[in-house]
C-alpha cells in the first residue's frame, strides 16, 4: 500500500514532463507545502474525535451537518450522539427506525409502532416510551423531536406514556354453603 506522506510531487508528474527544468523547480517548491499539509491531515478528521471536542465544536457539527432536533440546552452527551448519528439519520430520515433512535438518544427510550400494528387508521403511528421525564412540560420538545424525523405524510395519533412498578395486590374470597329459609308471619 501506499503511503501517502511518503510520495513526492514529482513521482506523479508524467515522464515526459519531468526533465523541464520548469516542472521540475514547481514540483520541488510545491512539495514541502504538501508535505506540512499530509502532516496535519489526521487532525482534520474533527468527526472521529467527537467525545473529546469542547461543547463550542460539538455546537458547530451541529449546525454544519443539520442536526435534527439539536438543543444547545442538553447534556453534551446527548448533543455528542446527536451529531454521531445525525449522517445516518438524514440517509433514512421518514422511516420508523430513524425515529425511535431519535427519541431513544434524546429521551432514553421509545418505541414506533405503525397503524397496521395497532389496529389504526392507514398513515398513523404512535409512539410508546417509558421515560418518566416524557411529562408534559417536555411534550413540546418530544413533539419536535419526532416531527423532525418522520415522514411528512404519516401522522402521529398518539404518544403513550408507559410505567412498571411493582404492587402488591391482596385477593380474598368466602364461600357460604347452606340452605335458605324464608319466614313469613301470616296473619
Amino acid at each position: 500500500m501506499i503511503d501517502i506522506g511518503q510520495i513526492r510531487l514529482i513521482d506523479l508528474v508524467p515522464p515526459n514532463l519531468r526533465e523541464d527544468e520548469n516542472v521540475k523547480a514547481a514540483a520541488e517548491a510545491i512539495d514541502s507545502e504538501l508535505r506540512k499539509v499530509t502532516k496535519l491531515m489526521p487532525g482534520v478528521a474533527i468527526l472521529h474525535h467527537i467525545d473529546t471536542l469542547d461543547e463550542q465544536w460539538v455546537d458547530e457539527l451541529a449546525w454544519q451537518f443539520h442536526v435534527d432536533f439539536y438543543d444547545p440546552t442538553l447534556p453534551i452527551e446527548q448533543k455528542r450522539e446527536l451529531v454521531k448519528n445525525s449522517l445516518a439519520w438524514h440517509k433514512r430520515k421518514g422511516t420508523p427506525s430513524a425515529v425511535t433512535e431519535l427519541i431513544t438518544t434524546i429521551f432514553g427510550s421509545g418505541q414506533v409502532h405503525e397503524w397496521y400494528q395497532y389496529g389504526g387508521q392507514p398513515g398513523y403511528f404512535k409512539v410508546t416510551t417509558s421515560d418518566p421525564s416524557a411529562t408534559n412540560e417536555r411534550a413540546k420538545d418530544f413533539l419536535a423531536a419526532i416531527n423532525s424525523v418522520k415522514n411528512t405524510r404519516s401522522w402521529l395519533e398518539s404518544i403513550e406514556l408507559t410505567t412498571i412498578a411493582t404492587m402488591d395486590i391482596y385477593v380474598g374470597n368466602a364461600l357460604h354453603i347452606g340452605e335458605q329459609m324464608t319466614v313469613r308471619q301470616v296473619t
